[in-house]
């Protein structure tokens, strides 16, 4: 990879990049101890001299879960959710041929807050849909080289089906790479085995996500270096497969030792390829490199769509310059798959100040579904090829019960049954629900209504879905494809309201595919009360059999235009509340910052939330996570309280709530 990509990755580049990220993390230096962060580490050596403010060096052969303080903080506790593939949403995406690799930086690589922090400004990816895998992308010479992802991103993607892979960077000399890191990476115990690979499994076991993303760039090396590292990447896929694990090699190092980016799969790293579950290839490829390197894996007994060709999007986004053509043509078979570098540019080329949630998911559609921002409709006259018309959107919907409340994971306030229970942004993405993964698919003879993802008002969470348009015909939105089994109990609810104009809302569920790619599913239909004021609506699946395969939504106007709200959907033949968890405690103060602790509850449970309960009985929601570990900052004491009192509650899949646990903490 060039110079000019490395836009974040300079040595010691942390406070360069701050700028362009919430600073919520530098709080006081006295939280420094109860903060925790993500995980990142130097393979054993550490860099001369001290590190930077907000910096801490370790070295990942010393790191051992049993002596690692954050471990609870920074676990993922969410499993890979099985996919299935659906009738595509257009005639143009393909299933089985091309994937999308996805290499995101969410966040610095020191500072780097375990669990969401108080501002909506956030890469909130949510289009997991087009998504076979996620690189956690980051390090630099001066912080670290071995990034563990944040928990909440990898339970968002699990909850999608997408494996998340932590990032080993070893950088280029110019910035600030030294050779002694990929030999210490490397290097050898007295069995001849390689102990750094055993670690690197270790962690990823540890804190629940799925591999490795292997970058070595550090230039200088010879022959016996390059041997080396094939003899680590053997290991360490050996290792992986054992756990569960995948492993992903960047085409960089060559199996001379030297670091030599291809632009293809060749003589010279094809053991490398052969070493790993697959390939990212650098920019530097052609129309011709691309055809030739699936042919070679092929020939290697391999499949083609295992290699990712690098797209750029770093700096110019959608309106960058590829050749789709070499990569998902649109009149024959997918040459290989697409491997996209840094699509945060969807948040980051926004303005500061006009960088809220709703703005960043506008232009995240744009990127993801096209121009059309309906995946149904794919706009011919795109220059960009969003990934929406190549590849088949994906699911994991496809048990009962399951409810959605459109939580994206982040937002300006939260919301609890339509009432605001905090006036504060945040961002947490282990709280985003499964969303809906064609969006937004609308069928309608008449003028297409907006939809999307509206944070001024929301039933739960930080957002709901918003309809607005004249509506001067039927509508349907799609919501959810789905695999959802029907027993005699099954009920679908919906909680919607109705803020501008007079219309008829009905209820849409298919129990077949689509006549054909595109087309609108056979749904069945089912009226709904319709009012101002939020409300459940309840409809039990009387008469049909089998399985949901898409639920939906008709809308039609009575007259004028359209303002309708939807809060939440879900699919249940009962409704239990999940137990209770136990043992809250608080293991840590400092001021008004806490570290919460406490036994998770048995059976099924979505997340936690935790509340204040405030001196006039009401309760402020300060968090929710998946793990059963927190941390909050910046307490006050209320008017004359003594001490403060915390409510932990587990939240099931229907987002029914738990009794209480509490504590307390006296001032």
């Amino acid at each position: 990879m060039t110079p000019t990509r490395r836009t974040v990755l300079i040595a010691a580049a942390s406070a360069a990049m701050l700028p362009s990220f919430p600073a919520t993390a530098a709080a006081k230096p006295k939280a420094a101890a109860l903060q925790p962060y993500a995980s990142y580490w130097y393979p054993d050596s550490l860099p001369s001299g001290t590190p930077g403010t907000g910096i801490t060096w370790r070295s990942l052969k010393s790191w051992r879960p049993a002596d690692d303080p954050d471990l609870a903080f920074n676990a993922s506790t969410v499993p890979l959710a099985p996919r299935f593939t659906p009738t595509p949403a257009n005639a143009t995406a393909r299933a089985g041929q091309a994937r999308i690799q996805s290499l995101v930086s969410f966040g610095p690589t020191s500072g780097n807050p375990s669990q969401g922090s108080a501002t909506a400004d956030y890469y909130a990816l949510t289009h997991w849909a087009y998504i076979d895998e996620l690189v956690f992308w980051g390090g630099s010479s001066g912080e670290g080289l071995i990034l563990a992802p944040n928990a909440p991103i990898v339970d968002a993607a699990h909850r999608h089906g997408v494996p998340v892979l932590g990032n080993v960077f070893l950088p280029p000399v110019a910035y600030g790479g030294q050779l002694q890191w990929t030999r210490d990476l490397v290097q050898k115990d007295a069995a001849g085995r390689y102990p750094l690979a055993e670690r690197l499994v270790a962690v990823a076991a540890a804190y629940g996500f799925d591999g490795w993303f292997v970058n070595a760039e550090t230039s200088g090396g010879n022959a016996t270096l390059g041997a080396d590292m094939l003899g680590f990447m053997r290991e360490l896929k050996v290792l992986a497969e054992g756990k569960g694990q995948r492993v992903t090699w960047y085409d960089s190092m060559t199996v001379n030792g030297s670091v030599s980016w291809q632009g293809a799969l060749n003589s010279q790293n094809e053991a490398f390829f052969q070493a790993a579950d697959d390939m990212f290839v650098d920019f530097r490829w052609t129309a011709a490199k691309l055809v030739s390197s699936g042919q070679r894996a092929e020939q290697l007994g391999r499949g083609r769509y295992e290699l990712w060709a690098g797209v750029d999007v770093e700096a110019n986004g959608w309106n960058s310059s590829v050749n789709w053509d070499a990569i998902v043509p649109r009149d024959k078979a997918h040459v290989v798959s697409v491997g996209f570098y840094r699509p945060e540019w969807t948040r980051n080329h926004l303005p500061a100040e006009g960088r809220g949630p709703g703005e960043f998911h506008a232009a995240d559609d744009r990127f993801w579904t096209g121009r059309s921002l309906d995946p149904s409709r794919p706009d011919g006259a795109d220059s960009w090829r969003a990934p929406a018309v190549s590849v088949a959107d994906r699911s994991t919907v496809a048990s009962v019960p399951f409810a959605s409340v459109f939580n994206t994971g982040h937002g300006l306030r939260w919301y609890e049954d339509g009432e605001v229970t905090s006036d504060a942004p945040w961002n947490h993405l282990g709280l985003q629900d499964r969303l809906p993964s064609r969006r937004w698919a609308v069928h309608t003879e008449g003028q297409r209504p907006a939809v999307n993802f509206d944070f001024a008002d929301a039933w739960r969470g930080g957002s709901s879905v918003l309809v607005d348009g004249e509506l001067d015909a039927p509508a349907v939105v799609d919501l959810y494809a789905t695999r959802l089994p029907i027993g005699v109990d099954t009920v679908v609810e919906l909680t919607h309201r109705t803020d501008a104009g007079s219309v008829d809302v009905e209820l849409a569920v298919a129990t077949a595919e689509p006549s054909a790619p595109g087309a609108t599913p056979p749904y069945t239909y089912a009226a709904v009360n319709s009012a101002g004021t939020w409300q459940t609506s309840t409809v039990r699946l009387t008469g049909l059999t089998g399985t949901v395969r898409a639920l939906g939504v008709r809308l039609t106007a009575a007259d004028g235009p359209v303002s309708w709200r939807l809060g939440a959907v879900a699919v249940r033949n009962a409704n239990a509340a999940p137990a209770a968890p136990s043992a809250l405690r608080i293991t840590g103060a400092s001021g008004g910052d806490l570290r919460f602790i406490w036994n998770p509850a048995p059976g099924e449970v979505r997340h936690y939330t935790l509340h204040r309960l405030l001196p006039d009985g009401t309760r402020r929601f300060l968090g929710g996570t998946c793990q059963s570990a927190y941390f909050v900052a910046g307490l006050r004491p209320e008017q004359g309280e003594q001490a403060a009192r915390f409510e932990l509650r587990a939240v099931g899949e229907l987002y029914t709530s738990s009794a209480p646990v509490t504590v307390t903490h006296t001032w």
